[in-house]
C-alpha cells in the first residue's frame, strides 16, 4: 500500500530529518520526495510504501500529526487512491 504525505510549514532546521526519522523508525520507505521553499515556507510530498510497517495508517496518522504539531508544521497523510481521486478533472 502507498501513501501521500505532505509536510508545509515555516522553514526551519531538522524538518525533513523529524519527518523521515519518524518514518524509518516505523518501517515505511520513501519511494519518492520533492521539496522547496516558497520565500519562508517549507513544502514537501512524499510518496511512501506501508507495506513492512507494523503500525496501523490511523496509528501513523496520529503520530505525524503529532510530529507536526511538535515541529510547527502541518503534516497530512492519505492513501495513494485518495490522494489521486481527489486531484484528478
Amino acid at each position: 500500500m502507498r501513501a501521500v504525505i505532505t509536510v508545509v510549514g515555516k522553514d526551519r532546521i531538522g524538518i525533513i530529518a523529524g519527518v523521515t526519522t519518524l518514518l524509518a523508525e516505523n518501517k515505511i520507505n520513501i519511494l519518492d520526495i520533492s521539496q522547496t521553499i516558497l520565500q519562508d515556507f517549507f513544502t514537501m510530498v512524499m510518496i511512501v510504501d506501508l507495506a513492512k510497517t507494523d503500525i496501523s495508517f490511523e496509528v501513523l496518522q496520529s503520530d505525524l500529526a503529532r510530529k507536526g504539531e511538535e515541529m510547527g508544521l502541518s503534516i497530512k497523510i492519505q492513501h495513494e487512491n485518495i490522494f489521486k481521486a481527489m486531484h484528478q478533472i
